[in-house]
């Protein structure tokens, strides 16, 4: 006898940067087609609502401070859904795009290991959309022809050793899980005499909750406070966001 082939599926989804209508056609119709769904912190809750009557959502987010499932639980929780009964299509629903310090490649590589089918479906990366919706280029000619994705500190709480070695580049730094690691990243810069470069911290960025704040390195953080930003936030920092009408008119403001 033939044996029977397990439906068991694992679809990695990336829900883009935030804002729900900016997810991909093709992450909408693996929602709908979901046995279970386990998405993350940062995902819009709206989208759950694609979901097919009778699918079950699994919350396992991780935000700093907050008691949270291991990574390896996770995996295994993944396994344990996707291979119960005849075989389930488990959605992994996570914010931005899944492969961008999303921990996504690991996911794939523990379920493939049980020979349950995988997919990836890329989601925007926040470090990408949220600077263009606010109307900020990553590239321009003649001022940027390199972006680097960075993430700000090592799971020892340290700046990374490729934030400080980005230090002093003519490209545009975007830098995720930046903001408590914010002094650092200021005294890096100024330790180079950089603290004229110019700088924009989007928090929550395409949300309904975004604030976007602009300056130098040398304001920065009194700009922050002023506004009160916290995590989830994105730094980006290159002469590009100096071509932005707000960085001038507050630059004008501050300089008469």
């Amino acid at each position: 006898m033939m044996k029977k082939k397990s439906k068991a599926k694992l679809s990695l989804v990336g829900a883009g940067p935030g804002d729900p209508d900016l997810i991909t056609i093709k992450g909408v119709r693996a929602l709908q087609s979901a046995d279970v769904i386990l998405y993350d912190a940062l995902v819009d809750t709206r989208l759950l609502e694609y979901r097919s009557d009778g699918t079950d959502c699994i919350y396992v987010g991780k935000r700093a401070g907050q008691p949270y499932i291991a990574q390896e639980e996770i995996n295994q929780l993944i396994v344990d859904l996707a291979l119960k009964d005849d075989g389930q299509h488990v959605v992994r629903l996570k914010g931005g795009d899944p492969f961008i310090f999303g921990r996504g490649f690991e996911e794939i590589q523990f379920a493939a290991a049980k020979a349950i089918e995988t997919e990836v479906i890329p989601g925007l990366s926040s470090g990408l959309a949220a600077p263009a919706v606010s109307r900020i280029p990553l590239t321009f000619r003649g001022l940027s022809r390199e972006v680097r994705l960075i993430t700000a500190a090592t799971r020892e709480g340290r700046i990374s050793e490729e934030l400080l070695d980005a230090v002093g580049t003519k490209g545009t730094l975007v830098i995720y899980m930046g903001v408590k690691a914010l002094p650092k990243i200021v005294r890096a810069f100024q330790e180079k005499s950089l603290g004229q470069k110019p700088v924009v911290v989007i928090q929550e960025g395409t949300n309904k909750n975004e604030k976007i704040v602009f300056g130098e390195i040398n304001s920065i953080i009194q700009n922050c406070k002023k506004e009160n930003i916290q995590a989830p936030a994105l730094i980006i920092i290159g002469e590009v966001v100096g071509l932005h009408p707000e960085f001038q008119k507050q630059e004008f403001a501050e300089n008469f």
